[in-house]
Protein backbone atom coordinates (compact mmCIF):
# COMPACT_ATOMS: atom_id res chain seq x y z
CA UNK A 1 0.00 0.00 0.00
CA UNK A 2 0.78 3.84 -0.72
CA UNK A 3 -0.42 6.90 0.49
CA UNK A 4 -0.40 10.30 -0.77
CA UNK A 5 -2.00 13.35 0.82
CA UNK A 6 -2.90 16.34 -1.37
CA UNK A 7 -1.46 18.99 0.10
CA UNK A 8 -4.15 21.91 -1.81
CA UNK A 9 -6.65 20.11 -0.30
CA UNK A 10 -6.05 19.13 2.89
CA UNK A 11 -7.46 21.24 5.17
CA UNK A 12 -6.33 20.00 9.00
CA UNK A 13 -9.26 18.37 9.58
CA UNK A 14 -7.34 15.40 11.18
CA UNK A 15 -9.85 12.92 10.62
CA UNK A 16 -7.31 10.49 9.28
CA UNK A 17 -5.55 10.69 12.83
CA UNK A 18 -8.83 9.68 14.18
CA UNK A 19 -9.16 7.04 12.15
CA UNK A 20 -5.88 5.62 11.87
CA UNK A 21 -3.51 6.90 14.83
CA UNK A 22 -0.74 4.57 14.12
CA UNK A 23 -0.58 5.86 10.28
CA UNK A 24 -1.04 9.66 10.43
CA UNK A 25 -0.23 12.30 13.67
CA UNK A 26 -0.66 16.20 13.68
CA UNK A 27 2.86 17.22 14.69
CA UNK A 28 2.29 20.51 16.06
CA UNK A 29 -0.61 22.59 14.59
CA UNK A 30 0.29 22.92 10.91
CA UNK A 31 2.32 19.61 9.68
CA UNK A 32 0.45 16.21 9.25
CA UNK A 33 2.91 13.39 9.59
CA UNK A 34 1.86 10.29 7.99
CA UNK A 35 3.85 6.80 7.19
CA UNK A 36 3.01 6.57 2.98
CA UNK A 37 3.71 2.66 3.18
CA UNK A 38 2.04 1.19 6.20
CA UNK A 39 1.30 -2.35 7.46
CA UNK A 40 -1.09 -4.22 5.73
CA UNK A 41 -2.90 -4.90 9.00
CA UNK A 42 -3.79 -1.23 9.18
CA UNK A 43 -5.86 -2.03 5.61
CA UNK A 44 -9.40 -1.60 7.55
CA UNK A 45 -8.30 1.88 9.74
CA UNK A 46 -6.95 3.50 6.31
CA UNK A 47 -10.45 2.42 4.33
CA UNK A 48 -12.17 4.40 7.05
CA UNK A 49 -9.64 7.41 7.47
CA UNK A 50 -9.62 7.54 3.92
CA UNK A 51 -13.21 7.76 3.51
CA UNK A 52 -13.57 10.27 6.58
CA UNK A 53 -11.44 12.90 5.08
CA UNK A 54 -14.14 16.00 4.47
CA UNK A 55 -12.28 16.88 1.29
CA UNK A 56 -10.76 13.67 -0.06
CA UNK A 57 -7.36 14.52 0.27
CA UNK A 58 -6.48 11.25 1.03
CA UNK A 59 -5.50 8.61 -1.96
CA UNK A 60 -4.77 5.01 -0.92
CA UNK A 61 -3.15 2.66 -3.75
CA UNK A 62 -3.26 -0.73 -3.12
CA UNK A 63 -6.06 -0.31 -0.95
CA UNK A 64 -8.55 -2.85 -2.49
CA UNK A 65 -6.10 -5.31 -1.55
CA UNK A 66 -5.28 -5.53 -5.75
CA UNK A 67 -1.48 -4.43 -4.83
CA UNK A 68 0.13 -1.49 -5.81
CA UNK A 69 -0.07 0.22 -9.32
CA UNK A 70 3.14 2.51 -10.22
CA UNK A 71 6.53 3.29 -8.75
CA UNK A 72 6.48 4.15 -5.25
CA UNK A 73 7.34 7.87 -4.28
CA UNK A 74 10.44 8.76 -2.09
CA UNK A 75 9.27 10.98 0.71
CA UNK A 76 9.68 11.70 4.35
CA UNK A 77 5.78 11.32 5.10
CA UNK A 78 5.65 14.58 6.28
CA UNK A 79 3.54 17.39 4.59
CA UNK A 80 2.67 21.13 5.94
CA UNK A 81 -1.10 21.25 6.11
CA UNK A 82 -2.62 25.13 4.23
CA UNK A 83 -5.39 26.75 5.27
CA UNK A 84 -7.65 25.54 8.11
Amino acid sequence: MRLVVDLNRCQGYAQCVFFAPDVFALHGEEALVYDPHPDEVQRERLARAVAACPVQAITAEGLDGTGETGETAAGTGEAVLHGR
